[in-house]
């Protein structure tokens, strides 16, 4: 069983704790990501996602218990200043629950709740999100567009597509 719920402001201090591991993992891909000297990776912009419209951040939970496997941040508009309606960003599992299929139930079950068009921004170095979000878009038949950009310094692939 999959549950994607919205994060309520109350909850911003385990996805605080979240997100630190995954700046962890994207420490491996970019030198712009430190570690801060109480031993953790922090996010600033955390309080915004409860202040700005069309910032929502979602927890990812499965079984009966709903444990928490993970988040990801839907973008939409006002805050998406593109031309897509969505954007899937700063998508996390941890790490015991990888490789079970909930991620790509996760993408699928976003996918069927909201049409429309979807950006999805990638660090280049960033090989295996690459190849998951390529394994997306084959095994849903998705025709994508890719382009590579600098964005904050960092080589980015983005890929834009409809839904």
């Amino acid at each position: 069983m999959l549950t994607i719920e919205k994060v309520p402001k109350n909850q911003a201090g385990v996805l605080q704790n979240l997100y630190s591991l995954y700046l962890h993992d994207l420490s491996a891909y970019t030198p712009s990501l430190d570690i801060r000297e109480d031993g953790a990776f922090h996010f600033e912009e955390l309080p915004l996602f409860w202040k700005v419209e069309g910032l929502s951040p979602y927890f990812i939970k499965v079984d009966d218990k709903l444990t928490l496997t993970g988040f990801f941040l839907l973008l939409e508009q006002p805050a998406l200043q593109q031309e897509a309606d969505y954007c899937i960003n700063d998508f996390f599992i941890l790490n015991k629950y990888r490789g079970q299929g909930i991620a790509s139930k996760t993408v699928k079950d976003i996918f069927s709740h909201r049409k429309g068009t979807y950006m999805i921004i990638e660090l280049a170095g960033n090989k295996r999100a690459i190849s998951f979000w390529k394994h997306i878009y084959e095994s849903l038949h998705i025709s994508f567009q890719e382009k590579k950009i600098e964005l904050d310094g960092e080589p980015t692939l983005i890929q834009t597509f409809s839904v």
